[in-house]
């Protein structure tokens, strides 16, 4: 059995062929790295009695898939089967091939981004979006930054934060919201400076609640829409058309944010409706915020659309520079608007509105022709997949208790821990696929999956 001189040095590995290789892909001193750890690792193993000839044939593949470990992205592709379609931890909506194209584009050229091509003088960032989106949502202007918490965050400390007129701003206790992440609204408004005065009861809010908290100290009345929770049966809240005349009357403005923010009629795919954009600035509004990368089906952004003072107001504030977004983004979102023109082919190019109004036909089909493939790629690890039906759900925040019907596969195996352990196996594929543990079962919704090649590909890596 042969020892210590069985191995190689690092030099000889890194002057051979297959050293030469690692170096060309790695670097040298990555390279001289990973030998060096592996190399002590087996001098460990020969004092331990194993085998240094053995040992020294496998040192190049083991540096080689160190190496390939190290370099391997933590933000890797995945397939999203858990039936949530804009799932915040997935990275919430897959951007149009338009949008992915403009994105490119503007990765890799120069591009008129604060330059205005007509004078050869500064231009506005902003300016690429504002047309659209004051033509889509029919607001007077816009302004756009890197989500919607910190639009809300710089048009609250525009509007009530320090050296506003008023510093209070006026909001139904019903609607004091906690978004993902433990984000709460009472913490953004007091990071914007402004104070906050509850009004109303959870459950119940009504005209004269706001008409009594109104004073000469009011800077903004805030209206949330509660996207991501419902509150059912003996309640009461003010509308926005009469929340907008009570804020006429006393001179001071009314802020909507929606949140999620829908620019298009959800119900002509098939879900519950939602107010949209433009029914919030035409109810009166005089800002209104919502994101860009939830029902809209675009990058992550926050929109502020409203009256120009204000949306100028907003644009002077110092902290504008930094929330604003970068060129990448702008080039997507401004793809991802300009898809909205056509209305009629819109869930065709957009994929979260095409994921979330296919027809539950076409995903049980999908589901009856998978089943046996993905069967068989499970029956050797001692698990077993059958069709099922199930229900998907939007996600980040809309429609909360909304679900759509949909199908998938539910896949079990002996042992209570069955799941669990499937779901490690599914999730350490180098196409990793991520389900949802149900009733024994590790169930994979389809809703997703628009293409059956990419599961059964993924599968074959088991």
């Amino acid at each position: 059995m042969e020892g210590f001189r069985a191995l190689p040095s690092v030099d000889q590995v890194l002057n051979g062929a297959e050293g030469a290789a690692l170096v060309a892909r790695h670097g040298r001193q990555a390279v001289r790295e990973a030998l060096r750890a592996r190399l002590d690792e087996m001098r460990d193993a020969i004092r331990a009695g194993e085998d240094g000839t053995v040992l020294a044939a496998r040192l190049p593949d083991l540096v080689a898939a160190d190496l390939a470990a190290r370099d391997r992205s933590r933000l890797r592709p995945m397939l999203n089967l858990t039936g949530t379609v804009l799932h915040t931890n997935l990275g919430r909506a897959i951007l149009a091939d338009e949008a992915v194209r403009a994105a490119i584009t503007a990765m890799a050229n120069p591009l008129a981004l604060e330059f205005d091509l007509e004078t050869g003088g500064r231009g506005q960032r902003d300016d690429h979006l504002r047309g659209l989106l004051v033509e889509l949502t029919g607001a007077e202007d816009a302004t756009i930054v890197n989500n919607n918490a910190a639009a809300v965050l710089i048009a609250l400390n525009t509007l009530a934060g320090p050296g506003a007129d008023g510093r209070q701003a006026v909001v139904s206790r019903g609607e004091l919201i906690e978004i993902g992440g433990a984000f709460r609204m009472p913490d953004i408004m007091a990071r914007a400076g402004a104070k906050l005065v509850e009004i109303g009861t959870t459950n119940r809010t009504h005209p004269r609640d706001y008409q009594a908290a109104i004073t000469e100290e009011t800077g903004v009345i805030l209206k949330v829409h509660t996207s991501n929770y419902r509150i059912e049966g003996f309640t009461a809240e003010v509308q926005a058309t009469e929340l907008a005349g009570i804020a006429r009357a006393a001179k001071v403005p009314l802020m909507n944010d929606l949140g999620a923010g829908s620019l298009v009629d959800l119900s002509h795919y098939g879900l519950r409706r939602e107010p949209t954009v433009r029914e919030a600035v035409a109810e009166g509004a005089d800002l209104v915020t919502f994101s860009g990368d939830k029902l809209l089906g675009g990058p992550q952004a926050g929109f502020i659309v409203g009256r120009k003072d204000l949306i100028a107001a907003i644009n002077r504030n110092p902290l504008k520079r930094a929330v604003r977004l970068d060129k990448i983004r702008i080039a997507a979102l401004e793809a991802t608007l300009k898809l909205y023109r056509d209305p009629d082919r819109l869930a065709e190019r957009l994929p979260t509105l095409r994921m979330l109004a296919r027809p539950m036909a076409e995903i049980a089909a999908q589901a009856q022709r998978l089943a046996p493939r993905v069967d068989a790629a499970l029956r050797p690890f001692g698990f077993a997949a059958a069709p099922c039906p199930c229900v998907s759900q939007i996600g980040s925040g809309a429609l909360p208790v909304d679900t759509i019907p949909s199908a998938g596969l539910r896949l079990t195996g002996q042992g209570g821990d069955a799941p669990d352990r499937l779901a490690v196996k599914l999730r350490a594929l180098p196409m990793p696929v991520i389900g949802h543990i149900q009733g024994g079962a590790l169930i994979l919704d389809l809703r997703c999956l628009e293409d059956d090649a990419t599961l059964t590909t993924a599968l074959a890596a088991l």
